[in-house]
């Protein structure tokens, strides 16, 4: 702990920012009087340090005194900091000393495992009781350069769900080895059939249940949870804040835009039971998970290592419990009333501590923890055996929301670029030859800024014309790098282009402009220039646009250009005309989706029997697509199956409408600096020069 508390001021460890944390200079000070009182302390002839820290460390133990008030813990501006680390040294001097002489029969090797681990839980503590107090700051300042997280990078998401039989098992800790005494003893329990998701719910999912009014609507809400929602106004996770670049979160670096591909973290037990219950789904029991992870832990990502998950087990004492003896009975069990239980483990848990069998618990109410969300569902979820492609498991993913969505990057296999480049020529649909006229008259003069050798990467396939504009404009670029999840797209585009500018070197990279890797070595090291036109940022959440655009400046380099397309902000009237055209060519684009699911993941869609439906979503700003069944209907890939009810929608695009305001906040909020705006003849478009 002291390592934790190395770069933090007294005055950051002195303070308090709320009754249920403490101050970090609290939390040094009481590992060290644990050891004391529990151990130390019942040597004969033992001589504590200071009588009158018993009463300023001790926690809640009722059977050793007096003791300040959590709440008031704050207050005390003695002992100094170097007083207590000055007791934390004598104590730790004479710890050596017992253990130099060797622990005793009957309660303590127990206790001093237990004291152990007690000061892993509050190194735990410690950062969560930081976070707030930094998070109480109109500064946002970091209490840490890095995430001192105890394991390295997330792990990736492996998708889908994780079934289990059911039936009798045993959960809880057997005989051997360390485990506190609320997860004894090991006892059966009976479980039906059930499954777990194989991965955490994410910020993007969050966000989606936000949108959806997750916050707003009180048929998903205990009615507890319901009235903490009323009263003290939660809108988003704690820490979160919406800002006009899209939502950002508190973080021990300081804040930050909110990571869609993270797991949310710092959500309540009321919010994670109303978010599984938006979903469709629900969360876990405790029995189950234990079984989950136990049967089966390399089916899922992040068990442990990210955040604790809330399950929907009361905190109580097993069949047959029994409390340790002593003072330390107090640890655990007079806490069982009340309270959830929650598994797995945190960043910020050290490395050992958590298992299996551990039970952490904390009221429905409280956010500050490191807690967050898996959910569960009744039943078995078969899925077919091989590969889990990305398709696939968008597909799955997307189906099994309570709102089904599917992300718009798998409108463009060749079928759908054919038929968006139809669409570009209708006289409905603006956006494109509203873009190419103003690109033209501002590509000569940006083109001048690319420098010699310069390396021109096109997030899409290159088969619009406006890739023709910007390698017309700059003739000594050294390589042109198109970027597209569509093999055959992405070909097909570069043999014209390679056709069509023989001299230019083309290195198409098949990929996911959302997860971008550096340009290949061969295009050269020449300056890089972004180039994302079409307003397909819009196409993406605020906070999926800020991660792309961080990432691309991130592998573009310093000193790299980005040219950024967008729609503008117009008549409701011009923007639904433009999704929604007479001949019925944007219905066919948006079908073909089903037609692709079919051909390529052999599912069983009729795109007939599903209305193409535009709108415009004014809180939003943005214009929406959606296929909506026409009547009910079961859908099936491979074993799963999909239902739908009639007038039941996938929404399949959403297209986010700005204006120089809300780009410029964009580009800060992923590092760029705007440095031109332009914007054409109405129906206006624009386009945005952007800086590393």
């Amino acid at each position: 702990m002291p390592q934790l508390a190395a770069g933090l001021s007294a005055e950051d460890l002195a303070a308090q920012s709320m009754p249920d944390a403490s101050p970090g200079k609290w939390h040094l000070g009481h590992v060290s009087w644990f050891f004391e009182t529990m151990i130390l302390a019942g040597r004969p002839g033992y001589r504590v340090v200071d009588e009158r820290l018993n009463a300023v460390f001790n926690s809640y133990y009722e059977a050793l005194g007096e003791r300040v008030e959590r709440a008031e813990r704050g207050l005390m501006t003695r002992p100094s900091l170097a007083e207590v680390m000055a007791y934390r040294a004598e104590i730790d001097r004479r710890m050596e000393a017992w253990l130099a002489e060797g622990p005793g029969d009957g309660l303590e090797p127990y206790l001093f495992a237990l004291g152990l681990h007690h000061e892993q839980q509050h190194q735990e503590l410690f950062l969560m009781d930081v976070l707030n107090l930094m998070s109480r700051s109109r500064l946002d300042p970091a209490a840490y350069e890095a995430e001192p997280r105890v394991v390295g990078e997330r792990e990736a998401r492996l998708g889908g769900w994780v079934s289990f039989e059911g039936g009798l098992t045993q959960i809880g800790a057997g005989d051997d080895g360390f485990a506190f005494d609320n997860e004894r003893p090991a006892h059966r329990v009976w479980l039906e059939p059930f499954s777990l998701a194989a991965d955490l719910t994410t910020n993007a999912d969050w966000i989606e249940f936000i949108d959806d009014g997750g916050y707003r609507r009180a048929e998903f809400w205990l009615a507890d949870g319901w009235a903490r929602v009323k009263a003290q106004g939660w809108a988003a996770p704690l820490y979160w804040r919406e800002e006009a670049g899209g939502w950002c979160v508190m973080t021990l670096t300081g804040r930050r835009p909110v990571d869609p591909t993270a797991p949310v973290r710092h959500v309540s037990f009321y919010e994670a039971d109303a978010f599984a219950r938006w979903s469709g789904r629900r969360l876990p029991t405790e029995a189950e998970w234990e079984q989950a992870a136990r049967a089966d832990p390399a089916a899922f990502s992040n068990l442990t290592g990210e955040v604790w998950q809330w399950t929907a087990s009361a905190y109580a004492p097993y069949p047959g419990f029994c409390p340790t003896e002593g003072t330390a009975a107090e640890y655990n069990g007079k806490f069982m009333a009340n309270q959830m239980v929650l598994r797995g483990g945190a960043f910020a848990t050290p490395e050992g501590h958590a298992r299996p069998s551990y039970r952490n618990f904390y009221y429905p109410h409280q956010r500050w923890m490191f807690a967050g969300v898996r959910l569960a569902t009744d039943g078995a979820q078969v899925e077919d055996e091989g590969a889990h492609d990305a398709f696939r498991q968008d597909m799955i993913d997307g189906l099994s929301r309570r709102v089904k969505a599917l992300p718009p990057k798998w409108f463009y296999d060749a079928e759908g670029s054919r038929l968006f480049e139809e669409i570009t020529r209708l006289p409905e649909y603006y956006p494109t030859r509203q873009e190419a006229a103003l690109l033209r008259r501002v590509a000569p003069e940006w083109a001048g800024r690319f420098g010699p050798d310069a390396v021109l990467v096109e997030l899409g396939s290159g088969a619009s014309e406006k890739t023709r504009i910007v390698l017309d404009a700059a003739r000594d670029l050294a390589a042109y790098v198109p970027i597209d999840i569509s093999p055959s797209a992405l070909n097909e585009a570069a043999e014209r282009i390679r056709a069509d500018y023989p001299g230019l070197k083309v290195v198409p990279v098949v990929g996911d402009f959302e997860h971008l890797a550096p340009p290949p070595v061969e295009a050269g090291q020449g300056r890089r220039i972004g180039f994302f036109p079409g307003s397909t940022i819009g196409n993406l959440t605020p906070e999926a646009a800020i991660a792309l655009l961080r990432s691309a400046r991130e592998v573009l380099g310093e000193g790299s250009l980005f040219i950024l397309g967008v729609d503008l902000v117009k008549s409701p009237q011009v923007l639904v005309a433009a999704y929604d055209d007479a001949q019925g060519v944007t219905a066919a684009f948006n079908r073909n989706l089903l037609v692709r699911a079919n051909r390529d993941l052999g599912m069983d869609f009729e795109p007939e029997a599903f209305d193409h439906v535009a709108l415009w979503n004014p809180e939003h700003s943005r214009m929406e697509m959606h296929l909506r069944a026409m009547r009910p209907m079961t859908v099936r890939l491979g074993k799963l199956a999909f239902r739908f009810a009639a007038g039941e929608s996938i929404h399949t695009e959403s297209s986010r409408k700005f204006d120089e305001g809300s780009v410029r906040a964009l580009a800060q909020a992923a590092g760029w600096r705007l440095e031109a705006f332009e914007v054409g003849p109405d129906p206006a478009v624009g386009l945005a020069l952007l800086v590393a």
